[in-house]
């Protein structure tokens, strides 16, 4: 597979129903808020935790991977017990006994352990990392630090949030001292709906330096898409992708000119925020005439793309991927 080439600006949209889609361990697990505006929020760390989960639970189909040692493997650095350092040692020796006899400096090995882990580590290549962590050549050395193409923006819900405090009992208790207690108390935190917005933004010049590909692109598309299909929980019993905007950057020039469209394509034919703002959100009909501040369910509200073939800015495409439809670039001179 090659390295993808194109830029991607995606706009998604996912909602909770009855959960805390992610709790502040800082304010005794209550789902994340912004003071100022009492929307709430879904950090960054959290959404590629569920790319990650994802990924580990259905990894890529096996006959696509190669044989090779240069091919990509879809292995994830950064999961429950696995000891970092341990698997930074292992790059370490594993790519330093292929250098050639000539290249045997630490920035040489450094390089190599950092192409290493990328190629057997898929959140490494699509993600990055700090790979600076063990008393080893990468600590301190520019191959350190990893910045992955693909970076997630926090997810902020469209209306502010009322978190709720739900009491629960339990039956049994924990310590035999408490035997004669009938039951005992605990709480829960939930968001009784909410819908979010997130962004994602992918990068091919970032690409080029991990090993990103299509074929990595691919697989990323698909655990967004089934992020939280896998994911439930007592706390998430139920969250759900509502939408995937994709605006891929194929350049305006076509055949005219290959080497101007491939930069196009690369650093971008429109702003994100642009693109973005064409998808509006807002309460239905409905649910205005009920005087609803606070939407119940995804049915309150209404998202409609202004994108069509004719109106998208030249040079971007929009794949509609919650839909299986794309909208061509618009090729009006």
């Amino acid at each position: 597979m090659s390295i993808i080439t194109n830029r991607h600006d995606v706009l998604f949209l996912f909602d909770v129903v009855n959960g805390n889609p992610n709790g502040d361990p800082d304010a005794g697990n209550l789902p994340r808020i912004d003071p100022t505006t009492n929307k709430g929020l879904v950090s960054d760390v959290c959404l590629k935790r569920k790319i990650r989960n994802f990924v580990i639970e259905f990894p890529s189909n096996t006959e696509n991977i190669g044989n090779s040692e240069e091919s990509n493997r879809f292995n994830i650095l950064v999961k429950q017990g696995n000891i970092i350092n341990n698997e930074l040692d292992t790059a370490i020796k594993q790519s330093t006994e292929r250098l050639p006899k000539d290249k045997n400096k630490d920035k040489d090995k450094a390089e190599a352990a950092m192409k290493w882990l990328c190629r057997e580590f898929y959140d490494i290549r699509t993600f990055g990392g700090v790979l600076s962590t063990g008393e080893d050549v990468l600590k301190g050395s520019a191959y350190g630090q990893v910045r992955g193409p693909v970076q997630f923006t926090f997810g902020q819900s469209v209306h502010a949030i009322t978190p709720l405090e739900i009491s629960v009992t339990r039956c049994a208790v924990t310590k035999p001292e408490d035997e004669k207690k009938e039951r005992t108390m605990g709480n829960k935190h939930i968001v009784p709906y909410a819908l979010y917005v997130g962004k994602v933004f992918i990068s091919p010049a970032f690409a080029e330096k991990t090993g990103f590909t299509e074929e990595d692109l691919n697989v990323f598309f698909e655990a967004l898409s089934h992020m939280f299909d896998q994911d439930q929980s007592a706390a998430r019993p139920e969250m759900n992708v509502r939408g995937i905007f994709d605006f891929e950057h194929v350049g305006t020039q076509a055949d005219k000119n290959a080497e101007q469209n491939k930069r196009e394509a690369r650093l971008g034919c429109c702003h994100a925020y642009k693109l973005f703002d064409g998808v509006k959100i807002d309460l239905s009909e409905d649910a205005k005439k009920k005087g609803k501040t606070y939407p119940e369910s995804f049915g309150d509200y209404v998202i409609k793309s202004e994108w069509s073939d004719t109106t998208l800015p030249k040079g971007v495409k929009l794949h509609l991927r919650h839909e299986g439809k794309t909208i061509p670039a618009n090729d009006r001179k």
